[in-house]
């Protein structure tokens, strides 16, 4: 098990985020007692709250529904219509890679969300720089221990997109000077890789099936790294790239491996040996860790009868 230790600073919030907030709940966080804001969690008529290490903290900051609506238009600089198609799918991303979970009343039309009104809850999750040892992920990107792609899988809030984004910047690196492209379907991931010295291509805002494709056809990669896996086209558009022999680091959202193996189309990747390696992250004290599995431990589970 391998050791993933963050370097905490004390807690501040993005400029960016400053000026957006109302004055009131910035200075209410400040002084709230959370070691580092991981997450905002802003509720319309209900204490607004920090996420820090898996605690919350009460800001004591209750925001009206007015309050919401103007921040929420602040957030899409004016514009919620620039915002709807990703409004419409639950979020919205800030600059230097903040995601905004957005809550609210759907109207919906054969079955797909068509717009979003009311909007009662906007959680806020920050990313912070940190400090990661991802020598043994990187070795088993690499061929050193085990051939193939890595798969990180953890609950959602875990880390999962701190350990790729510390993965790309030193496989990209020149250690490694590996010609590696970011697929950031939700422009998040590469909100942080801008050393000027590293072999990188960012694709932002592509849906992953799509960028995958370019990555691999036009782009010349020798990895591709995307978030979040899981769907059918993913799924598609992963088995061609590893069939053109690129590898892929991705993460995707269960809390263990059966579950993991449980979705029908990580079952469809495993099976076509697309994954070499998948990680288990954890949140522990201070930082996280990880475990690691070989597709031979997965197949040992399957056939041990693990629920599918």
């Amino acid at each position: 098990m391998q050791n993933i230790h963050i370097s905490h600073a004390p807690l501040s919030l993005p400029p960016q985020l400053t000026a957006l907030l109302p004055a009131q709940l910035c200075d209410a966080v400040r002084r709230c007692g959370a070691p580092n804001a991981e997450e905002l969690r802003l509720h319309c008529g209900r204490t607004c709250t920090v996420t820090a290490r898996g605690r919350n903290y009460d800001t004591g900051v209750v925001l009206t529904e007015v309050q919401m609506r103007e921040l929420l238009k602040k957030m899409c600089g004016g514009s919620l219509y620039a915002f709807s198609q990703t409004i419409n799918r639950g979020y919205l991303t800030l600059s230097g890679g903040i995601r905004v979970g957005v809550c609210g009343t759907a109207a919906t039309e054969d079955g797909r969300v068509i717009g979003v009104s009311e909007v009662t809850g906007l959680i806020i999750r920050i990313p912070h720089a940190v400090s990661v040892d991802v020598s043994p992920v990187t070795a088993r990107l690499c061929g050193i221990q085990a051939p193939g792609g890595v798969l990180v899988f953890a609950p959602p809030g875990v880390g999962k997109t701190t350990l790729l984004r510390a993965v790309a910047e030193e496989i990209a690196s020149p250690a490694y000077a590996r010609r590696t492209v970011v697929v950031d379907t939700r422009r998040e991931l590469g909100c942080t890789l801008n050393g000027k010295d590293l072999t990188l291509d960012i694709l932002v805002g592509y849906p992953r099936e799509i960028g995958i494709e370019i990555a691999v056809r036009s782009l010349g990669a020798q990895l591709v790294i995307c978030d979040e896996i899981g769907s059918a086209e993913d799924a598609r558009a992963i088995l061609a790239a590893a069939n053109c022999g690129v590898p892929l680091l991705a993460s995707a959202h269960a809390s263990v491996l059966t579950e993991l193996l449980c979705r029908p189309a990580i079952r469809e990747l495993h099976r076509a040996r697309v994954f070499g390696t998948y990680v288990g992250l954890e949140r522990d004290t201070g930082g996280f860790r990880y475990r690691f599995y070989q597709a031979s431990d997965a197949d040992r589970l399957l056939s041990a009868g693990a629920p599918l």
